[in-house]
């Protein structure tokens, strides 16, 4: 008998037939036991070894304690996503767990995500290829005071403008998920009230650039604000769009 795969879903064992990635990233459908399904793909284990990284990163950079937060990243229908409750540093490639756009486990034995919701409404809704999401103390802090980050610097248009707070909602839900597409409308970030903060990109470094940048602009929001009988400047929306605009053409041209 073959090996039951998670459901997602509705959290019971799956018997239905092994979906594992064809060589190149691809996915095929094998039989079961002794089916024809092909060992993991180069493209999916090289990704795999992305989303490890950058979860640790997280760890390392102070954006997560623990197990807080979660990372995923899409190859084609395919979303490969840290596991629930298994510390970064403990991860190998044999640990690769990954699920199709509609949540059905396709990888690995480990269950995934508890914010699978969140991370596959991202995926539905944008062309995202990465998500990054954390419990950042100063993003954190932050979705306690506003309903929008305040426009204390002009990196808030690399997020597309000002920064929304989703409303409150339990971990893992749908009602969650729902709260954060319509903070992340016209955005690629957003802080979830009382939570932490969700980022997306064509790529993990893209994705996790922007949960640093927002981190870092509530962190000084928060500096500046603490400065009694004072409140820090802001930039006025048009501003913001300016440098948008400047942003588009930032960087090495190839």
């Amino acid at each position: 008998m073959a090996e039951p795969r998670w459901n997602a879903n509705d959290g019971r064992p799956d018997e239905r037939r092994d979906v594992r990635p064809a060589p190149g990233g691809s996915v095929r459908r094998g039989a079961g036991e002794g089916g024809a399904g092909a060992d993991v793909g180069e493209d999916v284990a090289r990704l795999w070894a992305e989303v490890v990284a950058t979860a640790r990163r997280t760890v390392a950079d102070g954006l997560v304690v623990g197990t807080s937060g979660n990372v995923s990243a899409r190859l084609g229908d395919l979303v490969l996503v840290t596991p629930s409750g298994v510390p970064y540093d403990r991860l190998t490639p044999a640990d690769l767990t990954g699920v199709d756009l509609t949540g059905r486990q396709v990888l690995g034995t480990l269950v995934p995500t508890s914010e699978l919701p969140m991370h596959l409404a991202v995926y539905r809704a944008t062309d995202a290829r990465a998500v990054v999401h954390t419990h950042a103390v100063h993003a954190t802090a932050v979705s306690t005071l506003v309903p929008e980050l305040p426009l204390v610097h002009y990196m808030a248009a690399a997020l597309g403008g000002p920064v929304r707070v989703a409303p409150y909602a339990p971990y893992g839900t749908d009602e969650l998920a729902g709260n954060m597409l319509r903070a992340l409308a016209g955005r690629s970030g957003c802080l979830l009230r009382n939570h932490g903060t969700v980022t997306y990109g064509a790529t993990l470094d893209q994705a996790y650039d922007r949960t640093a940048q927002l981190e870092w602009m509530c962190r000084l929001w928060l500096t500046a604000s603490s400065v009694p009988g004072l409140a820090p400047t802001l930039l006025t929306e048009a501003q913001v769009a300016e440098v948008g605009e400047r942003l588009k053409g930032y960087g090495q041209r190839r």
